[in-house]
């Protein structure tokens, strides 16, 4: 598709989301990208792949730390990070307001939210960040998960079996 890969963006620091990090970077030559409050993660990957059984690799330290309403521009394709805490302290969100288009990572699931019993996680946090800065986006705003299928903010207002707001 002749497209090139300039970022790499990660929406939070938990194994299963940046062990290929560095592979990618190597294939790619992308700057990794985090929110710095994660940083505490990324330095625990051997940690966190020996709780699960997972077999770590070397992976890079982030080139570049996110910032919360930080304007990026990825192609053409205008976007705003969200500093979303609560799954991990330095949970991200990337919000693409023309195209009504959230990456959510972990902080919000169809009908859920991310965990908050692992490292960093703090459900007064989460709650915070879904209330405030994810259920004030458009109802209409289609949200990719880190895991599971896509949903929109509207439904999530009224059905989110954990955080709802009618």
């Amino acid at each position: 598709m002749g497209l090139t890969v300039s970022h790499i963006l990660h929406t939070h620091a938990h194994f299963d989301h940046f062990l290929a990090s560095g592979a990618m970077k190597q294939a790619t030559g992308a700057t990794l990208c985090l929110h710095q409050d994660d940083l505490g993660l990324w330095k625990n990957l051997d940690m966190q792949c020996r709780m699960f059984g997972v077999v770590g690799v070397a992976v890079p330290m982030p080139d570049y730390w996110l910032k919360d309403e930080e304007k990026m521009l990825v192609g053409q394709v205008s976007m705003i990070a969200l500093h979303t805490p609560g799954h991990t302290p330095g949970s991200m969100s990337f919000h693409v307001p023309v195209d009504k288009l959230l990456l959510a990572g972990d902080t919000l699931f169809r009908g859920s939210i991310g965990r908050t019993d692992l490292w960093g996680g703090d459900f007064d946090a989460i709650e915070q960040s879904i209330r405030e800065r994810l259920y004030t986006l458009d109802e209409e705003t289609i949200v990719v998960t880190g895991h599971g299928p896509e949903t929109e903010i509207g439904w999530e207002k009224e059905s989110n079996q954990c955080i709802r707001i009618s």
